[in-house]
């Protein structure tokens, strides 16, 4: 893994790039780290499939400003996938293997755990679509999480994996998702009630696929757009979550 020093905001949030190896890339994630000096609780913050944006640094930066630990990971290793077949291209095996999402989550956590100020045991993971699908495959790996929140990422697991989750899920969709239909959403929802998972979903009205990204609404896709009121909710939501289930002390 290599460091470099990228930028510190004015409100003491210290960021910088992060290169480490995962799935064959290297990958460049950002890291963000609070002001202070004592360990704090840290969120894994993974992006949507088309790869890490600047969308996903500010995310990174405002947890940061809250005093967590952050760190943005990255999915392709530097790239960000403009046209829709590559992106598909390489997602969609992607989230057909669960052990290469698993692969890519593992190491973007030992970067975060490796940084000075993480508190190791007070981890969340935060996720859009295919990174959301990172996190709950850690959650299915027994990785030891406080939270996982996913959005647009409602997906199922190999049977009786979920059960080794360790904390509390939720999960935001729109309610015009079409790649998280109905039938996608209680097939989650039933795996997560079966495994004992202490679980939450919001739907969110009118909104489609990827309605928490500015950039969706230039997506040529269809059923992906965006909605800039559920998108302030949903991350007022999964700050809650945080709050309620890692929260910064002192």
């Amino acid at each position: 893994m290599t460091t470099a020093t990228t930028a510190t905001t004015a409100t003491a949030v210290t960021t910088r790039t992060v290169e480490y190896p995962a799935d064959g890339l290297t990958m460049i994630g950002h890291l963000a780290v609070p002001a202070g000096a004592g360990r704090a609780p840290a969120v894994l913050v993974g992006p949507e499939g088309p790869g890490l944006s600047d969308v996903d640094r500010r995310r990174a930066d405002a947890l940061a400003g809250a005093g967590y630990v952050a760190l943005a990971f990255d999915l392709h290793g530097g790239r960000w996938f403009a046209d829709p077949d590559e992106m598909l291209a390489r997602c969609m095996p992607l989230l057909a293997d669960p052990e290469r999402l698993r692969d890519i989550g593992h190491a973007a956590l030992a970067v975060l755990r490796a940084e000075p100020r993480t508190d190791p045991d007070r981890i969340a993971a935060v996720g859009y679509g295919t990174g959301g699908a990172v996190g709950l495959e850690l959650g299915r790996d027994g990785v030891d999480l406080r939270a996982i929140a996913t959005v647009n990422a409602l997906t199922t697991g190999r049977p009786g994996e979920s059960a080794r989750i360790r904390c509390p899920v939720w999960a935001g969709v729109g309610s015009e998702d079409p790649i998280m239909p109905p039938a996608q959403r209680a097939a989650f929802t039933a795996e997560m009630q079966a495994a004992g998972v202490d679980w939450r979903l919001v739907v969110y009205g009118g909104a489609l696929h990827a309605f928490h990204h500015p950039l969706a609404g230039r997506s040529p896709l269809p059923g992906v757009g965006h909605h800039p009121r559920h998108a302030q909710r949903a991350w007022r939501d999964v700050v809650d979550l945080l709050t309620e289930c890692v929260p910064v002390t002192g």
